[in-house]
């Protein structure tokens, strides 16, 4: 079934729906990520930005589970981060980015996160975001995210991960060439 009508980023009066019902049920789950937030407010924003709920549908067939976790006064925006236990299994077994996927002689994954992220309307999370989601709870225990990497490291062919052992959040580097079954990247939408 295609989500979008007439070739717009946009769902179906009861894709919506049903899809404000799944955010609802985990933002009340949830409320150790977005405290002193209310849902109505949340919903509000989100039925007045219909292209936003496309991306946030994106997240989720993909298995992110988008949730709040922040909200900018500066802006007046809701920040949703993809809150999946593990890294989402839609995006996982890619390179970092296009070049680094064109780099392989074979065996090529069919994507990668950089170009994945754009294509959903999301941005990857940066190390600093990503810390800032492991204190929300514990993700990435089996897996592994790719994250922003800065231009430096990506330069020189490499690019970072994140994930969670030891109960303790570690940052790692990989070739941007480099897939792995158990990884994919966690994005971040601002509504």
């Amino acid at each position: 079934m295609s989500k979008i009508n007439n070739n717009k980023k946009e769902l179906s009066a009861v894709q919506t729906e049903e899809l404000l019902h799944i955010l609802k049920a985990r933002f009340e789950k949830n409320m150790n990520r977005h405290k002193g937030l209310e849902w109505a407010k949340v919903q509000a924003k989100l039925e007045a930005n219909a292209e936003k709920l496309w991306v946030l549908d994106e997240m989720e067939v993909t298995g992110g589970e988008p949730d709040v976790v922040d909200y900018d006064k500066k802006t007046g925006e809701y920040i949703f981060y993809d809150c999946s236990a593990e890294s989402p299994k839609g995006r996982r077994s890619i390179c970092y980015d296009l070049e680094g996927l064109e780099s392989r002689k074979e065996h090529q994954p069919e994507n990668n996160a950089i170009d994945m992220a754009a294509a959903m309307g999301v941005e990857l999370l940066t190390e600093e975001q990503y810390r800032f989601l492991q204190q929300l709870g514990k993700f990435d225990t089996k897996t592994s995210s790719w994250i922003v990497t800065p231009p430096e490291i990506r330069k020189l062919g490499g690019a970072l991960f994140g994930d969670r052992r030891y109960d303790h959040v570690f940052v790692y580097h990989n070739g941007a060439q480099s897939y792995y079954a158990a990884r994919a990247f966690r994005g971040l939408l601002k509504v």
